[in-house]
Parts: C-alpha cells; structure tokens; sequence
C-alpha cells in the first residue's frame, strides 16, 4: 500500500491552503506551485517547497499540465492534489499524472471523463438509478411521440436545443395545444443560433431547490453518504451561500436519496470524493450533475457529520478503506457557509487591491478558510472569492445568530467585499425561514436595487 510522503497541491487561495493543512496534520510534506502573481500567498509561504510555473495567466500556470508534472518530478512528489476548479475535473491530467507513478488524489480518470459529458453523464446516472427529470431519452421530432413523453412527465413542459445554450432554443410548454407551434419555434430558434434544429422534452420545474449529496467510495466497491447540502440562494447559476442540513429536508428523504446515492457509487467502483446535484421541488429529486472532485462548500459538512474530507481523499488515494461505515456516520446542528468575494455587494464587480487590515472573526464553532492577510495583493486574475466563513450551531436559528456575530467582527479593509450583502441577506425574513429556491436571490436582488 502506498504511502504518501510529499504531495504537490495543484491550485491556489484558500483551498491550496486547506490541503496543506490537512497534509501538515498527516506528517506530509507539501509542495506549492504558483504563477508569479501568487509568489507572496499564504499557502507558498506555509508549504515545505515552492515552484513557480508560470506567468499570472491561469492557462500559463494552473493549467499548464507539463510545467505542473515537471515540478512533482523536480521535487520528487508521491502524490499531486488538484483542489477544485483549474484541472480537478480534467480525465486527461488524471492519466497523466498516474501515468507518471504519481498518485492522483481523486477519482479514477474514467469516471471523471464520464461524469464529465451531460449526455453520458446522465444516462450512467439512469443505469445507477439515480432520479432523472422525466422526459425525452434523447432528440425529438414526431409530435405524436412528443405528446406522450409530455403526458407522461405531466406540464409544463420545456422543449430545448439539443446544441448550445443561453436560454436560446427554449420553450416552456403549459398545455398540449401549445405543443406543436412552441416546438416548431424551439426548432427555428436552435437552427438559427446553432445550425441544429434538434430538440428534446423533459418536465419543466418551476422553482425548485438546488441540493448535493456528498458521497466517498474508496474505489473497490465500497461508498457511503455524508449527508446534503442545500445550495439553492445563487447567483447568475454561481453559489453565495451553503447550508447543511437543508431546511427543507426530513430524515426519511435525507435516507432514502442519501442511500440512493451510496449505493450508486458503490456499483460505479466510484474513488474518493464526490457530490451529486439535484433539482429538488414538490419533495423529488431530479439528478442535474455529478462533480468528480471536492467541493467549495465542504466544509459545512464537515462541520455536521466531524470528517475530515480532505484527510479522506487522501487516505483513500493511499489506498485504505473508508475510515468509517455509513451506519457510523451521525449529523447533528447545522452549518451555513457564507462566500465572502473581493466584488462590490450591489453591482458585483470585481474588487482587487491591497488588504489594508484583515481580522478574522473566532468564537466557538466559527472557522475561516482564506488565505488573506495584511498587507497581501488580492491578484485580478483568478476567482474573486477570498474567503469562506463556515459557522456551526446546535439547530438553525443558533447557526444563523452566531454567523451574524461572525459577520460583524470579520474586517477586511482596502477593497469591496460582498460582506454586507449576507448581513442582509441574514435579516430576510424568508431565508431566516429557510423559504428560499434557486431563483429567490436574483429575485430579491431585484427588489433591492429597485428600492
């Protein structure tokens, strides 16, 4: 069984960060690459070793594959970790680096290429028996056929290109009377804006919740649930703020998607970390995605279930079994995540420059994952977000006083930070309910800016 004695943490900020820390605990040596922009981050300045890559460019750095297994070599790395984001979801980089003798601390290579692809993605998740959104299997033209797949899903409906995107080709379908023109029209909208008349159906959700299910298998047919995330309040499709467990979720659902799940990952041989998205609306799951790597928002599950999920993917890439059985794994309170970006709060446009004063906020069940300090540059190349404030409570409304304290005492001064806008947010009657859905923010953003 391999052991890991020096890992190369391909990635920057906060979670290049978080995995040296994981590592460091472990009694692992850690080696930082960085572009040039990055020479004074906090994980450079922690890791044992420090290799520059490349220019501020994310395709001259972060992604540059040969200058990163360069530097495992040069630095005789054991294993690389890609974070999220950059090459973590990359089936070719996976291979690569395996292909080197180097351990790849993720999923094996041919589940990310599958998971990767919607329309094979999708179908893998039929076969495993995941819930899929009702609808058309694949391309649809007869209108005979069309009426009986939107019978049986129930409307409305919506018709899409089966190439492109952007809302163009989309038609929401109320009745069947509607059926044949809003079809025709679906056709002629695809086959102007992507020279593809193709079409297919599925059942329309109207305003659903968006909830992940995080999973672990340690590649040899045995895998195990964590629990769910409620990601719901986004916006333009980017998470803001995470929580777990949803509001909205009891226990018998919780168990019985959760175990769907673990025993989908099971079959599939699935290695390492993952976590699978679904539309949630009128008490169904309907599978969106599977992400092949670890997420943003982790660390609130790991605040409620007390795993180390980064020390799992590393174990398990090592080669152990699960560190724990599902019937071992308990939940208790709950954990919000607040996405704290370097953007204005009411515009959003982004905000780099110099951190003239950094305090971050503590207590107990408060944790902040950043790589800010004072007098550090925030860079204008890569992602805005700065930092995460991760805040635990015994029940919901003790999660959410307690981040509001947190919120008061963090101070990062020298650029706008989207800060003020969860301090709003947590004043909304609506989310201190838990009454929200995936097109609640930008609804409420709306009334602020109208106000």
């Amino acid at each position: 069984m391999p052991e890991i004695k020096k890992l190369l943490i391909a990635n920057r900020g906060e979670i290049a960060l978080r995995i040296h820390r994981a590592c460091h605990e472990m009694g692992i040596k850690t080696v930082a690459v960085h572009s040039t922009a990055d020479a004074d981050a906090m994980h450079v300045r922690l890791a044992d070793e420090a290799i520059c890559i490349g220019p501020p460019s994310a395709t001259d750095s972060y992604l540059n594959i040969p200058n990163i297994i360069s530097a495992a070599e040069i630095s005789g790395a054991d294993a690389i970790h890609p974070g999220y984001g950059f090459l973590s979801e990359n089936a070719q980089f996976a291979e690569i680096v395996e292909a080197h003798g180097i351990i790849f601390v993720g999923p094996k290579p041919e589940h990310i290429r599958t998971m990767g692809d919607k329309i094979e993605a999708k179908r893998t998740a039929g076969t495993l028996g995941l819930p899929l959104v009702p609808g058309s299997d694949g391309a649809i033209s007869d209108l005979a056929e069309a009426k009986t797949i939107a019978a049986k899903a129930g409307y409305p409906v919506i018709i899409k290109a089966a190439s492109g995107g952007g809302g163009r080709g989309m038609k929401v379908c109320t009745s069947e009377d509607q059926l044949e023109t809003l079809m025709q029209q679906a056709g002629s909208e695809a086959k102007a804006a992507f020279g593809d008349a193709t079409v297919y159906l599925e059942k329309y959700l109207g305003n659903p919740r968006h909830i992940e299910i995080q999973v672990f298998g340690d590649g040899n047919g045995n895998a195990v649930h964590l629990g769910e995330r409620d990601c719901s309040l986004q916006r333009r499709h980017q998470k803001v703020l995470e929580e777990a467990p949803s509001p909205v979720l009891g226990q018998a659902d919780r168990e019985r998607i959760g175990g769907i799940c673990a025993r989908a990952m099971a079959d599939m041989g699935y290695r390492g970390a993952g976590t699978i998205e679904f539309l949630w609306e009128n008490g169904e799951f309907y599978f969106i995605e599977m992400n092949t790597r670890l997420q943003v928002e982790h660390p609130v599950t790991e605040m409620i279930t007390g795993l180390d999920l980064v020390r799992e993917q590393i174990r398990v890439a090592e080669g152990h079994g699960l560190s724990c059985e599902q019937h071992q794994i308990n939940f208790h309170g709950h954990a919000i995540e607040c996405r704290i970006n370097a953007e204005d709060p009411r515009t959003f446009a982004p905000s780099p420059g110099t951190v003239k004063q950094f305090h971050a906020p503590g207590g107990m069940h408060v944790r902040v994952d950043s790589g800010l300090y004072t007098g550090y540059k925030v860079p204008p190349y890569y992602d805005s977000m700065i930092a995460k404030l991760i805040v635990y409570g015994s029940t919901r409304e003790r999660c959410l006083m307690r981040l509001r304290r947190a919120l008061e005492e963090f101070v990062i001064e020298g650029m706008k930070t989207t800060i003020p806008l969860h301090q709003a947010l947590l004043d909304d009657p609506e989310f201190q309910q838990g009454a929200y859905t995936i097109k609640w923010l930008e609804e409420w953003l709306a009334k602020q800016d109208a106000n």
